[in-house]
This record gives C-alpha cells, sequence and structure tokens, in this order.
C-alpha cells in the first residue's frame, strides 16, 4: 500500500517571520518623521550659527598698548576739582578787608607804638599802620587785631570791592589782641565769612591766610597746622595762650588777617610771628587767635 506523503506548506512560516520585520520598519519610518524636524531645526540653527560667524567675526583681543592708549585718554577729558585753595579764596574773599590806623606822632616824631615788634602790623607812612580784618556777621562787624588799631586817631577800612570806609572800634579784647570795627557803610559786594570749628584742627591739616602782607592787598599763603595750644607774650607784656602754630607765611600786614580751612571758614585771627631776630619778617612761625575764642570773646555766633 502505497502512503502518500503531502508536501509541506512553507507559507504560514514565513508569513509569521516577515511580519515582525514590517512592524519594525513601520516603527522606524514613523520615528523618523518626529524626528524630521527636529534634526532640520539643528542644522539650521548650525547653518545660522556659521552665518553669523562669518558675518560678525569676534573681536580680535586689545593689546596692551591699546588699553594704555585707551586708559589715558579717558584720563585726559576728566576735568580735576579745583584746588583747595582756591574754594577757601573764593569763599572767604568777600570777607576780607584792609585796616589802615593813623595815629598821632610822638615828641620824636615817630608814630605812637601800636604793635609789638613781633606781631605783623607794618607802617604805611608817617604816622600810620596797616593790618587787616574780616566781616565775622550780618552787621558788618569787622575782626582785626587789637594792636593793629590801638591808640588810632582814625580807621579806614578797604572792602573786596575797593570802596573805602572809615571805622570805629566798638569793642575791645587786651588779653585776647582783639578788637572789633564797625564802618560807617558796608558795600554790597561784602559777605560775612562763614565761622569753622577750631577744634576740629589737627597738626597737619591745611590752613590758608589771607591779608594785606606788605601792604599787598588780597594776598594769601598756604601752609599747615604745626601745633596747637601755644602761648605767646607780646612786646606789651600781654601773654596769649591756646593759639594756633602755622607754617603759612605770615608777614607784617597780615595781623587781624582771618586764618581759613580749605572749606574757606574762618578758625582763626591771624595775631603775631615770631622771630628770634629784630627783623619783622616770617621765617615760619604765625600764630593765630582760634576763631572760637575770639568770636566768644566778641559775643558772635559759634560755626
Amino acid at each position: 500500500m502505497d502512503t502518500e506523503t503531502e508536501p509541506l506548506d512553507a507559507s504560514p512560516r514565513s508569513d509569521t517571520a516577515a511580519a515582525p520585520q514590517a512592524g519594525a520598519r513601520r516603527r522606524w519610518r514613523g520615528r523618523g518623521v518626529r524626528l524630521a524636524p527636529f534634526a532640520g531645526g539643528v542644522v539650521a540653527a548650525l547653518v545660522a550659527v556659521a552665518v553669523w560667524s562669518a558675518a560678525f567675526p569676534p573681536a580680535k583681543p586689545l593689546s596692551q598698548a591699546q588699553v594704555n592708549t585707551a586708559i589715558a585718554s579717558a584720563l585726559a577729558s576728566v576735568t580735576p576739582p579745583p584746588a583747595f585753595s582756591e574754594t577757601a579764596w573764593t569763599r572767604v574773599a568777600p570777607s576780607v578787608v584792609v585796616v589802615q590806623a593813623t595815629r598821632l606822632p610822638t615828641a620824636s616824631g615817630s608814630a605812637t607804638p601800636g604793635s609789638p615788634s613781633s606781631s605783623p602790623a607794618p607802617s604805611a607812612g608817617h604816622g600810620t599802620s596797616l593790618g587787616s580784618g574780616v566781616v565775622v556777621d550780618d552787621r558788618g562787624d569787622i575782626m582785626t587785631a587789637l594792636h593793629v588799631v590801638d591808640g588810632a586817631t582814625s580807621i579806614s577800612v578797604t572792602f573786596i570791592d575797593g570802596t573805602t570806609a572809615q571805622a570805629v572800634v566798638s569793642q575791645t579784647h587786651p588779653e585776647l589782641d582783639l578788637a572789633v570795627l564797625q564802618a560807617a557803610t558796608i558795600p554790597s559786594a561784602v559777605q560775612p565769612a562763614t565761622l569753622g570749628n577750631p577744634g576740629a584742627l589737627r597738626v597737619g591739616s591745611d590752613v590758608f591766610a589771607v591779608g594785606s602782607p606788605f601792604g599787598l592787598a588780597d594776598s594769601m599763603s598756604s601752609g599747615v597746622v604745626s601745633a596747637l595750644g601755644r602761648s605767646f607774650t607780646e612786646a606789651g607784656g600781654t601773654k596769649l595762650t591756646g593759639l594756633i602754630q602755622i607754617d603759612a607765611a605770615v608777614n607784617p600786614g597780615n595781623s587781624g588777617g582771618p586764618l581759613v580751612n580749605r572749606d574757606g571758614q574762618v578758625v582763626g585771627v591771624v595775631d603775631a610771628l615770631v622771630n628770634p631776630t629784630s627783623q619783622d619778617v616770617f621765617v615760619g612761625v604765625g600764630l593765630a587767635v582760634p576763631i572760637d575764642v575770639a568770636g566768644g570773646a566778641a559775643g558772635l555766633p559759634q560755626y
């Protein structure tokens, strides 16, 4: 008996093996479709970066010479502030006056002595002496050194605008070698000085002496505080204490003028110069009465 053998059918197996492969291809195609915009964006970004770099290349780093040139140019364009001396002068100048006192001559023909040899108040001619002063309040009161006007028969003051007026002594304080003058008229250009705080001074603080040395009106000298609390005995025997010692040049004619700080505030009244010789010339030591002491004695408001 013949037994026929049926041929094997492989089709079902082939379909079963191909189905996973087709599914995988479909999945990759789906992923490719989804990733295509992202890949395109990356490419576009890279292209944009390349185009930007080509159009705007990065700046080259500056050399040290270029840096130095830029700094020098910037510094050259900056306007420096005014010097402290300029500020001080501008603020105090409208308050400063020249004081001229006339005295009767003595029997010997010389003027009656009005100042010790070590106080800077020079002769301005027969029977006259020159000094300085400063307007200290709205009433026009002028503070000066007593030895400039002591014994005077007439006093005249010259203001910053050049006008001259007669003045009288309204107060004297011999213990401080100070006097207060009142002028007959006060020009509008005059301004009272701003009083400062001498207690804020230290050795080394900037100070400026303003006055008329040797009759040279409206002169200013600069220096520093050399010491505080100095004492000085005048030729007449009056002992002054608590004085400010300065190295700003003061000469005959500076007596009674203001000593100011860097802000132009009056911190003292110039009163004397110390010189071991018989000549009234500056050798590096000037003395001033603190303005709080001077103003307090004269009944002036404090700084």
